[in-house]
């Protein structure tokens, strides 16, 4: 299996949560969970990045890129958190009319995720 999938199921026994809970989180089904957990499927960025913040950690530490499974915000020296670049503000004010309230706050929480972990979408 891959570290993905190792991780992502790791985190979510950690968390104590089951499939189906964690599913309900990100607003997947928990199919697409035993899925990636299998490794029959292989999440796309988006949904990692949500996965990564239901279980609070980084879709750094779930892709195997380092072993600090720990969030650490970005602040300045000051202890304030950096302004959005233009192009998390284009995202973050750019929501479709027709998006239902949902489809907002999981944009919402990608610019977030974006935000803190200096990654630009």
């Amino acid at each position: 299996m891959s570290i993905t999938a190792n991780r992502i199921k790791e985190l979510r026994k950690q968390k104590k949560l089951t499939q189906s809970e964690l599913a309900e989180k990100i607003n997947a089904s928990r199919m697409a969970i035993a899925n990636y957990e299998t490794d029959r499927n292989n999440p796309s960025y988006a949904m990692l990045s949500l996965i990564a913040d239901a279980l609070d950690t980084t879709v750094e530490y779930l892709q195997g890129k380092t072993d600090n499974p720990l969030k650490t915000p970005v602040v300045d020296d000051n202890g304030a958190e950096p302004p959005l670049t233009e192009g998390q503000k284009q995202v973050a004010y750019f929501i479709d009319p027709s998006a239902t309230p949902d489809e907002i706050e999981q944009i919402k929480k990608l610019v977030e995720i974006a935000k803190l972990s200096k990654r630009r979408l």
